[in-house]
């Protein structure tokens, strides 16, 4: 009896092992099928968009030794990543000579209106554009806005093929993306990756809300499509943050509404007008939120209202927060400016601001942003000091001369030396001229040194300075 229970457990046995092996089998197959159904298929969108896409090779005189945008600095220096673009400048006062650069873009329009970058053909003598079917047309340039960093150039041709364009504003972080460019001048690349961040501002582009990308970018994709899975144009290939002049996994893209406004204007007007507020406004880091009476950092923080503009006729003050604009939250300083320069001339839009910690709403005209913006004074110089135990700071009046030269029309007090102390450690420094002190106007050293006996009591405060001609708010703790 025992035997013939074995015999059939034995049976059982050989039975079940290759059922379960075909069936992990099949649910590793299974797994593999779904995993790779998850990833995106780019082949059908590279097939489709690269007749749309061109290779842009220039020449233009330049003097000196060519050289990248690059710049190989000490890891201890402050601030060595630098932001690269991907074309090179001459040095000046050397012998002229003939130069190339090569670049990429993208036809909008079947009879040969092409979508590139300002820096790709900046200064060029000649541009040839390449197709995909290597047919050469020689190029003429439109029009180029240097602050979105867009071109739009021209070819003779008829039927051209064209991509499709999307809206960046559907992005969202995560999202796979593709670049097709010519980096190196290896034409038609493709390249692939996600969306890294939205909206991210860089240094010296005030006017641009950069995508982020971890898409591979080199020498030769500047002007170049970043399409979404849909075959979308939503970004041009513009920039990216490197050491080393090469790809280090940081690219940004221009959002394609943006490039076509810009595009748009140049073909109606021939030049683009950008909204202007009037305002030099800085970031609002965790002391300055804190002496301005906020729970946490936000907003952009004003600094200086220049005279006769749109922000003066609609009475922002120095001291004022701006929090959102035409509905839209403004959480750090870099958003609002491409917020402002996108909005129409000759419009109006609503702020909310934070002013002695109350929220108010501002109705302001939208102007045009001058070509040239009123230059900032420079340092202002004075004499007989006062000393401030409590700060490690010597002030004083500011003389006539000072003045004109700070373009002050009254008011302020001139910092003479800095010792040890909280206004060192504010970074405070000789030169600076003290506007404001805890959100009220300085009219004098004296009046400056009534306020600090004020606010022995309190934290933190915020002090208005101008230095070297630019205005910002420094946070200084009474006590250190």
């Amino acid at each position: 009896m025992v035997k013939k229970i074995q015999g059939k457990a034995q049976m059982r046995l050989k039975i079940q092992i290759p059922l379960i092996a075909g069936i992990f089998l099949m649910s590793w197959l299974w797994g593999s099928q779904v995993m790779a159904r998850s990833l995106p298929d780019f082949v059908e969108l590279s097939k489709n968009n690269a007749p749309a896409v061109v290779n842009i090779s220039t020449r233009q005189t330049i003097r000196g030794p060519r050289m990248h945008r690059h710049f190989d600095l000490p890891e201890d220096v402050p601030l060595p990543d630098l932001f690269r673009r991907f074309f090179e400048d001459g040095i000046p006062d050397m012998p002229e000579r003939e130069g190339q650069s090569l670049g990429s873009g993208f036809i909008i329009s079947e009879d040969g209106y092409i979508l590139t970058n300002h820096h790709v053909v900046e200064e060029a003598d000649t541009i040839e554009v390449r197709l995909s079917d290597r047919r050469m047309f020689e190029a003429q340039v439109v029009g180029s806005d240097k602050g979105s960093d867009v071109a739009l150039i021209k070819i003779e041709a008829d039927d051209l093929p064209v991509v499709k364009i999307g809206k960046s504003s559907d992005l969202q972080v995560g999202e796979w993306v593709l670049a097709i460019g010519s980096p190196f001048g290896f034409d038609h690349t493709v390249t692939a990756g996600i969306v890294s961040a939205k909206g991210r501002s860089l240094p010296s582009e005030n006017y641009v809300p950069f995508i982020q990308t971890d898409v591979a970018i080199n020498p030769g994709n500047s002007g170049g499509p970043l399409f979404n899975l849909d075959g979308e144009v939503i970004g041009i290939n513009s920039q990216i943050y490197s050491r080393t002049g090469g790809f280090m996994g940081l690219s940004f893209a221009i959002p394609i509404e943006l490039a076509m406004d810009v595009a748009q204007q140049i073909r109606d007007t021939g030049s683009v007008a950008r909204g202007y507020l009037g305002v030099l406004i800085q970031d609002v880091d965790r002391d300055l939120a804190e002496s301005f009476g906020l729970d946490q950092p936000k907003g952009a923080l004003v600094s200086k209202v220049l005279p006769n503009t749109p922000a003066a006729e609609a009475g922002l003050q120095v001291g004022d927060i701006i929090v959102s604009f035409n509905g839209k939250p403004v959480r750090r300083s870099g958003e609002l400016p491409p917020m402002v320069g996108a909005s129409r001339v000759d419009t109006d839009a609503e702020l909310e601001i934070i002013r002695d910690g109350r929220s108010l709403r501002k109705s302001i005209h939208i102007a045009q942003l001058p070509a040239d913006e009123p230059a900032l004074a420079s340092r202002a110089q004075a004499a007989e000091p006062d000393l401030v135990e409590e700060l490690g700071l010597s002030i004083s009046d500011l003389t006539p001369q000072a003045r004109e030269s700070s373009g002050l029309a009254s008011g302020g007090a001139l910092i003479t030396a800095v010792g040890a102390g909280a206004g060192r450690s504010a970074g405070l420094q000789r030169g600076d001229v003290v506007k404001m002190f805890d959100r009220q106007t300085v009219r004098d050293a004296a009046h400056l040194k009534e306020l600090i006996e004020q606010a022995q009591d309190k934290g933190t405060v915020a002090v208005l300075i101008m230095r070297e001609g630019d205005p910002m708010f420094v946070p200084l703790r009474m006590h250190e």
